[in-house]
C-alpha cells in the first residue's frame, strides 16, 4: 500500500488526481493522510475504495497509525514555512516535521520514502532549501543504516508560482505597480503542476527498484527569466511593467516597509533571488520531459500558464 501525505495540497492533490485519471495504483492500495478526513473530497474517495486516514505532523501517534500498512510513504514538504523563518537551527525548521513523519515510516515497516525537494542547488544559496537539504540528508543516513530506501524527487519551481518570484504579485491584474523589486534575476526551468504530478505519480506508482537511491529533477529543460515573465505580463495588461534589481536589503526594506509584509518572511525569502543569480533553477535532467515524452506528453509552457493566470 502507498501512504501519500498533503493530499489537500496543489502537489499532493495533483498527484492523487494522476494516479486515479490514468489508473497507476489499485484504489484499495492508497491510503490517503490528511488533517481533516472529513473533508467532503475525502467521502467521495472513501465511496471509491481509497481510505483516508487522519495525519497530523505534530501528534507522531497519527502519522504511525497513517502509515501502518503501508510499504511506500508519499511525503509532500509540510507547508508551515514560519518553521523555517530566523535561520531556524537543524531540528527546529521544516525538517523537525519531516523526520517525525520518517521516524513514524520507518517504525510501522514502510519499506520506501518519496520525498519532494525542490529544484534548487546543493548546496543552495536559498533558505527555502535549508529544510529540504537537511530532510535529504537524513534519509540518506538511515538509508546507509539498512532503515529505509528512499527517492528524493526534487520538484521544479511551479508555473503557477510565478508571481511569489515576481515580487509577491498575487493579485495579478489588479496590480498597479509598473516597477517590481527583486533581488536578482536568472534562467528557470519553470514547469506546471499538472505535468510534474504525472511525473511523480508516475514514479511512486512504478516497482521501488526503479527509483531506489536516486535523487531526481523533475523539470522541463526550457527556461525563463523573472525579466522574461515581464515582457508578457506586459502584453497581457498592454503596459509596461518591468523588474528593478536591488540588492538584498532594499529588496527586504521595501518589502516591509512598502507592502507591510512580515520582516522574518521577506528574509527568508529574498536569499531565493541568490540561487536565482547563481543559476541553481536552470535544470538540465531529462527525466521529466522522458516521461511525458513516454506517455505522448508535451511540458506545459510558462507563457500559457501567465496567460490563464492574468485572465
Amino acid at each position: 500500500m502507498i501512504a501519500l501525505t498533503s493530499a489537500t495540497g496543489k502537489l499532493g492533490s495533483a498527484v492523487l488526481d494522476a494516479i486515479l485519471e490514468h489508473s497507476l495504483a489499485d484504489r484499495k492500495e492508497l491510503i490517503v493522510c490528511t488533517t481533516d478526513p472529513t473533508n467532503e473530497r475525502f467521502n467521495a474517495l472513501h465511496k471509491k475504495n481509497i481510505t483516508p486516514r487522519y495525519h497530523n505532523f505534530d501528534e507522531p501517534e497519527s502519522l504511525e497509525r497513517a502509515y501502518t500498512g503501508c510499504t511506500k510513504l508519499f511525503l509532500v514538504s509540510t507547508p508551515r514555512i514560519e518553521m523555517d523563518y530566523n535561520d531556524a537551527p537543524l531540528w527546529k525548521g521544516r525538517e523537525a516535521h519531516h523526520r517525525a513523519a520518517i521516524d513514524a515510516a520507518v517504525k510501522v515497516g514502510v519499506k520506501h520514502i518519496y520525498y519532494t525537494s525542490l529544484a534548487f542547488g546543493n548546496p543552495s544559496k536559498a533558505g527555502v532549501m535549508r529544510a529540504h537539504i537537511r530532510t535529504e540528508q537524513y534519509l540518506r543516513n538511515l538509508a546507509e543504516q539498512g532503515k529505509v530506501e528512499y527517492t528524493i524527487i526534487r520538484e521544479g519551481l511551479y508555473n503557477e508560482s510565478w508571481p511569489l518570484y515576481f515580487g509577491y504579485y498575487w493579485t495579478l491584474r489588479k496590480d498597479e505597480r509598473k516597477v517590481i523589486y527583486v533581488a536578482g534575476d536568472g534562467p528557470i526551468s519553470w514547469t506546471a503542476i499538472s505535468d510534474m504530478a504525472f511525473a511523480t505519480a508516475k514514479i511512486v506508482t512504478a516497482p521501488s527498484e526503479e527509483w531506489i537511491g536516486k535523487t531526481l529533477y523533475l523539470s522541463q529543460s526550457k527556461t525563463c527569466t523573472l525579466d522574461d515573465i515581464a515582457r508578457v505580463v506586459s502584453r497581457l495588461k498592454a503596459a509596461d511593467v518591468s523588474i528593478k534589481t536591488v540588492s538584498r536589503k532594499e529588496f527586504e526594506d521595501h518589502y516591509v516597509n512598502e507592502m507591510g509584509m512580515e520582516r522574518a518572511s521577506v528574509e527568508w525569502w529574498s536569499s531565493t533571488y541568490d540561487a536565482l543569480k547563481d543559476g541553481e533553477c536552470q535544470i538540465k535532467d531529462s527525466t521529466l520531459e522522458d516521461i511525458l515524452t513516454k506517455a505522448g506528453k508535451t511540458p506545459k509552457p510558462m507563457e500559457g500558464t501567465i496567460e490563464e493566470m492574468m485572465g
